[in-house]
């Protein structure tokens, strides 16, 4: 396996520390919906996990929420709230956000608020190490202490202090100085400290969840390219002052951003479209192939026409999934072997789901192409269905439940009575009928009176197939069998 290092600035064999890969993800500022770029990380975040578990790897997985700091507190000022409410409020919806969007949870969800004893212990370090100091009842980090500052994004000090890096202030020894502990304000949460009451300041956060639930070296690093600075710039500036500078992380993963047009969708620009709101018009395998569909260091445009195509992508595998294949040793079967081999080859390329898709999707056709030449094909599927969910997180069934029936084969995930079979059979039968007859119009018309019904009739070499995802109403079946003329033998 290769991984792209944003540290390094290009792909480096995947070798973790030890048998466990630790892997940390930077996770929400819950005040309000997650969004689609939410969706995108943490759909390709939990990809990454998924594989190296296929893979053999052993993953522990830590994703903090990040429950005090400047928007959490504004906002919740302005709603006249408690912050705890708010953030409570939005945990809870995100955590259904990502279960609807069959999101793997991580193995520790860290709370910043939960954590201020492990932050003090840190910034009391630094302090006696002589990396930060304290002002007025705040704690800042000497970014000109530290001689690699910058090497995460590749900025210089210089370019900083010309730049917007510098936000500067009276109190601070230098523009580029970061707080560590901000002193307490009237209108926001508090806790006490050796430096009076006041809250932690962002970065500082990150590092001593990450430091605690996984130790001072980190196999993995994710998050979005907007964190890369200043918060994963200062997360190693400061972890590795802490710990005498050891290697904070070996690989730093950070995915593009989702656009609207030229702009990067975010709560600060107000251009978001919710996961909540996309889950109301697209299935959510057809986020996950949407968000997949793209290399995950790109920038990735939302649009219904892209979010709709990747929705019949899914449904594709789907169909590929639940075709019937009679079982017979005799008929010779589809080798699924080259696609899985192309899959991995695929992954093991910096996680390159876009070729990684594109496999799967020519193995559904595959099938779909072995049917109709009579050849055997569920080898093929289990890896399709394996592959689709295991790795890339797809809620496509594991094996679809096959009712077979002297005329037709009956495909569907949904309950179906023996009524509700009996009458299709009885269509299937009437219809055979007709084609045997060459009367195609009379055929096509129980064929498109049961396409209004949603479901599919599909004539193969070895048989016709109705599929379908709801099973029509006995009502339904009846009411066309009354128009057409047909009767049940033993029902007339």
């Amino acid at each position: 396996m290769r991984v792209y290092n944003t540290l390094s600035g290009q792909k480096e064999e995947f070798e973790p520390q030890g048998d466990e890969v630790k892997m940390y993800v930077c996770g929400v500022n819950p005040y309000s919906d997650a969004h689609i770029g939410h969706a995108m990380s943490y759909v390709f975040f939990d990809v990454v996990r998924r594989y190296l578990e296929y893979r053999g790897y052993k993953v522990r997985h830590v994703q903090n929420i990040t429950d005090i700091e400047d928007n959490i507190i504004a906002t919740a000022n302005r709603l006249g709230i408690p912050v705890g409410e708010l953030t409570d409020k939005y945990t809870v919806r995100y955590d259904e956000d990502m279960e609807a969007l069959n999101v793997t949870r991580a193995h520790v969800y860290p709370k910043a608020t939960e954590e201020i004893p492990k932050i003090k212990e840190i910034v009391e370090g630094l302090i006696d190490k002589g990396y930060a100091y304290e002002v007025g009842g705040s704690v800042y980090f000497r970014v000109r202490k530290v001689d690699d500052y910058g090497k995460l994004s590749r900025r210089s000090v210089e370019s900083m202090m010309a730049g917007e890096g510098a936000v500067g202030s009276e109190e601070k020894e230098s523009p580029l100085d970061f707080a560590l502990w901000k002193v307490a304000k009237p209108d926001e949460p508090s806790w006490d400290s050796p430096w009076g009451k006041g809250r932690p300041g962002w970065h500082i956060e990150c590092s001593a969840m990450s430091l605690k639930y996984l130790g001072e070296t980190l196999d993995i690093h994710g998050g979005g390219q907007d964190l890369i600075f200043p918060h994963h710039e200062n997360e190693i500036t400061q972890s590795e002052s802490f710990t005498g500078k050891k290697p904070f992380v070996k690989y730093w993963m950070h995915n593009g951003m989702v656009q609207m047009g030229e702009e990067k969708m975010s709560k600060s620009l107000g251009n978001l479209i919710t996961i909540r709101e996309a889950l109301e018009r697209y299935s959510a395998d057809g986020i996950r192939v949407f968000v997949l569909n793209s290399h995950y260091r790109s920038p990735l445009t939302y649009s219904e026409e892209v979010l709709e195509a990747a929705n019949r992508g899914a449904e594709g595998f789907v169909q590929g999934i639940s075709r019937y294949d009679p079982k017979s040793s005799k008929r010779q079967a589809l080798d699924a072997e080259p696609y899985r081999k192309q899959f991995e080859d695929a992954m093991d390329d910096d996680f390159n789901t876009p070729q990684a898709l594109s496999v799967l999707f020519d193995l559904a056709r595959a099938i779909n192409q072995a049917g109709d030449a009579g050849l055997s094909f569920t080898e093929a599927q289990n890896t399709l269905s394996r592959l689709a969910r295991e790795v890339l997180g797809l809620k496509i069934p594991k094996k679809i439940r096959v009712e077979a029936s002297a005329t037709i084969s009956i495909e569907s995930t949904a309950e179906i009575t023996v009524a509700v079979k009996d009458r299709l059979n009885r269509l299937a039968e009437e219809r055979d009928i007709y084609r045997k007859e060459k009367n195609w119009q009379r055929a096509d018309e129980i064929r498109n009176k049961l396409a209004e019904l949603e479901v599919i009739l599909e004539d193969t070499k070895i048989g016709t197939t109705a599929s379908f995802k709801i099973s029509p109403s006995l009502e339904s079946l009846d009411n066309i069998m009354n128009e057409l003329g047909i009767v049940l033998e033993d029902n007339p």
